[in-house]
């Protein structure tokens, strides 16, 4: 992990959220640009740390930051979890990350924009697409896991501030709610480091260049 400093904020509100049937997700306005979204089929460490700091930062997604390479391969590479990549404009959007657990329950893990898209009416559409594809668990992806019986979500006052919102919206309900202190370190900082200085590293000459 990082040495980046890290502040204890004394009350953090966490809510777990759940939708209990595929009828009630309502839909949001379709955003001003369209939207595509792809499964990641090939998993990738690398992509989904990148994906979690380029839109985690912005709202203190910090508790992934201990996990070392062989951590987020081992996360990322179970048959019962899934990576929608979103694109709009030509750029990366954001992305989701779900999980079929045991008994029908399908946690999303991670949801979110980029910087660049948020505020800009993206996120209501991103939400209801992640909570389709959830619903479809079993045939669409992580399939022979069963259908979906649930759909659920953590999300908390560290979150971005229309996230309750916008959930509320799609038709998700609070099922449990809890406050407690929580060490926060600086979602700046950097917590993987490269593995080599690319500053010392051999570079090629001209002639190699050329060729």
């Amino acid at each position: 992990m990082s040495d980046a400093a890290s502040v204890e904020v004394p009350s953090v509100t966490e809510w777990t959220m759940e939708m209990l049937d595929a009828a009630d997700l309502r839909p949001a306005p379709p955003p001003g640009a369209p939207m595509e979204f792809s499964r990641a089929r090939v998993p990738s460490a690398d992509v989904s740390r990148a994906l979690y700091a380029a839109v985690g930062a912005p709202v203190c997604w910090t508790d992934r930051f201990p996990w070392t390479h062989a951590d987020w391969r081992a996360w990322v590479g179970r048959p019962e979890l899934a990576t929608w990549i979103a694109m709009a404009e030509g750029t990366v959007a954001g992305f989701f990350e779900i999980e079929a657990q045991p008994g029908g329950d399908t946690e999303i893990h991670l949801v979110g924009l980029t910087p660049a898209f948020v505020g800009r009416g993206y996120g209501g559409h991103l939400v209801e697409q992640c909570v389709r594809r959830a619903w479809r668990r079993g045939r669409a992806w992580a399939r022979d896991t069963g259908p979906a019986t649930r759909v659920w979500l953590r999300t908390s006052t560290l979150d971005h501030p229309n996230a309750m919102a916008n959930y509320r919206r799609r038709g998700f309900k609070v099922a449990a709610e809890r406050t407690f202190a929580k060490t926060v370190p600086d979602p700046r900082a950097a917590p993987w480091p490269l593995p080599r200085d690319p500053r010392t590293a051999a570079r090629p000459t001209e002639e190699e260049l050329i060729q």
